[in-house]
This record gives C-alpha cells, sequence and structure tokens, in this order.
C-alpha cells in the first residue's frame, strides 16, 4: 500500500495531535508518575516517568537482556503481559504504587491494554 507524501503528513498530524490530547489530559495531576507505553511494530516497552523532576523510576521493555528468555515473540499480547508485570514490579520496588496510564497516540486494545492489565494485577493503580 503506498501512500501520497500529503496523506502521510495528515496521518502523522492525527497522530500528534491524539498523543497530545492524551497527555494533555494526564497533565491535571501530576502527583502521580507518568507510565507511558511505546509500541512498534515488533517491540513494546514502558517506563515509569517522574514529570517534576523529569526522570525516568523504572522500565522495562522487550529487548531487555534479562527478559528475552521469557519472551517467545515479541510482538504479541503475551510479551505486552510480560512486560506489564515487570514494569509493576519494578514500580513496586522503586517506591510506585499509584501511576497515570500514558497510552500516547495508541488505542487501548491489544498488546496496550494486555500491558496494562497485567500491571493492574501485579499491583500498580491507575
Amino acid at each position: 500500500m503506498t501512500f501520497i507524501k500529503s496523506e502521510l503528513k495528515k496521518i502523522n498530524a492525527r497522530r500528534r495531535r491524539r498523543r497530545l490530547s492524551v497527555r494533555n489530559r494526564l497533565r491535571n495531576n501530576l502527583d502521580r508518575p507518568r507510565l507511558s507505553v511505546f509500541r512498534s511494530n515488533r517491540h513494546i516497552s514502558a517506563q515509569v516517568i517522574d514529570d517534576r523532576a523529569g526522570r525516568t523510576l523504572a522500565s522495562a521493555s522487550t529487548l531487555d537482556r534479562s527478559l528475552r528468555d521469557q519472551i517467545a515473540k515479541p510482538y504479541n499480547k503475551e510479551a505486552a503481559a510480560i512486560i506489564g508485570r515487570v514494569i509493576a514490579e519494578r514500580a513496586l520496588a522503586a517506591g510506585v504504587r499509584e501511576v497515570r496510564f500514558d497510552r500516547g497516540h495508541y488505542k487501548y486494545h491489544g498488546r496496550v491494554a494486555a500491558l496494562a492489565e497485567a500491571a493492574r494485577q501485579a499491583g500498580l493503580v491507575f
């Protein structure tokens, strides 16, 4: 499927607008860190970010060497659930129990939803 350059610009503008819309809703409550999710076609990663201090408190990804033996295929929902459990464990170890969920411009569906549900089951409160 080929796109014309102007169509790609429109698609990217919609993504940028969606991402900023989600971030603006999250900006109201800065007392909780933000659980930010990045999803590519092959991998998924999550970070717990303290926006006031501007630091990452915990992170997990399908690219982590310590997790590669647990993940058979890094691009499916099972891998996203493993990352959700690991990010919750690492956040709890860092002293973070409550977070704001930043899905970026991705829909709350599939791998993003699997990561969020696994993090909730492991003890994080959204």
